[in-house]
């Protein structure tokens, strides 16, 4: 019962933002192109709960994730106030925001990756796990600036905002060492806890089935 509340809390806070944000947007198509991933990526957790429950780490950090992505669409990238807080703070030529997302999109995908793998016995706990699943991150990322490519050739000027790039011809390169960091992060700093949410979730199935 107390997952489900959780789970629950973290569903209307991501919709409830969702709505907001849609509401004016800076820009609506580049709000649409930003939150994609978050209309996509709902009704698949949804779908897939009774029979594959993630664990609550991944559930929580999906959720930030989306949080990001709604605020980035929001305003896009290069407006979010809070990147320019950050970006006076550290004396920073750009606002940064866009870089938590991407920190965020080598993480949420890596540990998914990892606990499908382990989950499904692809692989057993070791290095081999833990470097696929940051492989399949940084392959997530490199994908997603192939889409910010695709889109920029097809919207010409209008894919500025979507692109992010304030002006810095290393854009790309950065995003995905983010993403590199951000897996790379996870691995290090939550595989404990992810375990023990693992053998967690799987004890519950194992006495439900």
């Amino acid at each position: 019962m107390a997952e489900r509340r959780l789970l629950a809390a973290l569903a209307l806070i991501v919709a409830f933002s969702l709505g907001l944000s849609g509401i004016a947007p800076y820009d609506r198509a580049t709000w649409l192109l930003e939150v994609a991933p978050v209309l996509i990526a709902a009704p698949v957790l949804w779908a897939s709960y009774r029979r594959f429950p993630l664990t609550r780490l991944l559930y929580v950090l999906i959720a930030f994730h989306a949080l990001v992505l709604i605020l980035g669409g929001a305003y896009t990238y290069a407006r979010v106030p809070l990147g320019f807080w950050v970006q006076d703070a550290l004396d920073l030529a750009r606002n940064p925001y866009d870089k938590l997302g991407h920190f965020m999109q080598g993480l949420v995908p890596m540990l998914v990756a990892r606990e499908i793998l382990l989950r499904n016995g692809y692989l057993r706990p070791g290095p081999m796990l833990g470097f696929l699943a940051v492989c399949v991150a940084l392959a997530i990322s490199a994908f997603y600036e192939l889409i910010e490519w695709w889109v920029a050739l097809l919207a010409g000027g209008g894919a500025v905002d979507f692109l992010g790039t304030q002006g810095d011809p290393w854009d790309t390169q950065s995003d995905m060492f983010l993403a590199l960091i951000g897996a790379s992060f996870g691995l290090l700093s939550l595989t404990r806890l992810h375990d023990r949410q693992i053998a967690e979730v799987a004890g519950h199935l194992s006495r439900v089935r």
